[in-house]
């Protein structure tokens, strides 16, 4: 039965048209945008795993940025403590050559005055992003011994945290402003109580001395003051043993700060893979469906204008 005021076949292919439209409608977003899920709508979980992944990622990108820092003050740390160990190095062996008879000590003293002079400028010169862990003052109000590198940002079931690596600058920094000398710690000015017990005269430790104090301008060929200049001499190499230690340590954290920034680089990585697995379209298959969905478009097209000029030929009925 034909009916004039009901046409089941125009609806049955407007539906269908409808449908065409809002699929290709969505496939034409996916070709335009690339994405899968673009909005909370399409799949509200996937889109707030992706989305919170994201801004994990903002945050480790903000990771490798103080990891990239904290790296170059380690640097800054390491070169300085390097140039510190090769000018103790050359006091302690112009202080083994004064130790012969009838050397002028007081042209050998120039050169060692010259040496701390250099090892106090480049402590100071110390210097990145306004940080100096070599020169400091441990008498400041704000003085921290330990200092803090960021190094990952992580989210658990119980919430994000923050990792660091931790560097206690106690035992590495060199020079001390604190006032009071029995106080300081740096490597270069701390007190050190150095005793010899060779000689036929043994030197007991002097608790009041530190590298920066050695002076042996006017030391003699005396026993005394052979038994002294061999106390600046133990002195220089205890100072020369922590810096050796104190390049060991930042030389480990280095070598964590760089572990640890490709670490977060690969983490980086893997978080925008699975972010893409998530949401990303697949082109290839998205490509294949516009095509498809286009000329089911304009097969839909055709029907309904076959089913809309049926009732046309109803008029013929009357003729």
């Amino acid at each position: 039965m034909t009916s004039l005021l009901t046409n089941t076949a125009a609806m049955v292919a407007l539906q269908t048209l409808n449908q065409i439209n809002a699929s290709l409608n969505t496939t034409n977003n996916r070709v335009s945008t690339g994405l899968r899920i673009a909005q909370a709508q399409d799949s509200a979980a996937y889109w707030a795993i992706a989305t919170t992944t994201a801004s994990d990622n903002g945050a480790l990108s903000s990771v490798q940025d103080a990891l990239a820092i904290g790296k170059s003050t380690l640097d800054v740390m390491y070169n300085g403590l390097e140039s510190t160990r090769d000018s103790l190095q050359k006091m302690k062996e112009l202080l083994v050559s004064a130790r012969q008879p009838g050397v002028d000590r007081t042209n050998v003293q120039v050169e060692i005055d010259g040496l701390l002079t250099d090892m106090q400028n480049k402590a100071g010169a110390s210097v990145i992003n306004e940080q100096n862990f070599l020169a400091v003052d441990s008498s400041a109000a704000d003085w921290n011994a330990t200092k803090a590198i960021v190094a990952s940002f992580e989210r658990s079931a119980s919430g994000i945290s923050i990792s660091t690596i931790d560097l206690d600058i106690s035992s590495l920094t060199l020079t001390d402003a604190h006032a009071t000398a029995a106080s300081k710690i740096g490597i270069l000015d701390q007190q050190r109580g150095v005793a010899v017990t060779t000689g036929p005269s043994p030197l007991a430790a002097d608790a009041t001395i530190s590298v920066l104090d050695v002076d042996i301008s006017a030391l003699t060929d005396s026993e005394d003051d052979l038994q002294r200049l061999e106390q600046f001499i133990s002195l220089v190499d205890s100072a020369l043993v922590d810096t050796i230690s104190a390049q060991n340590t930042v030389g480990v954290n280095l070598a964590r700060a760089e572990s640890q920034k490709s670490f977060i680089d690969a983490l980086m990585d893997a978080n925008d893979r699975a972010v893409g697995a998530l949401i990303d379209a697949n082109m290839e298959e998205e490509s294949t469906k516009l095509r498809a969905l286009q000329t089911q478009q304009q097969l839909s097209v055709e029907s309904l204008s076959i089913a809309n000029a049926s009732a046309q030929n109803v008029l013929a009925l009357f003729r």
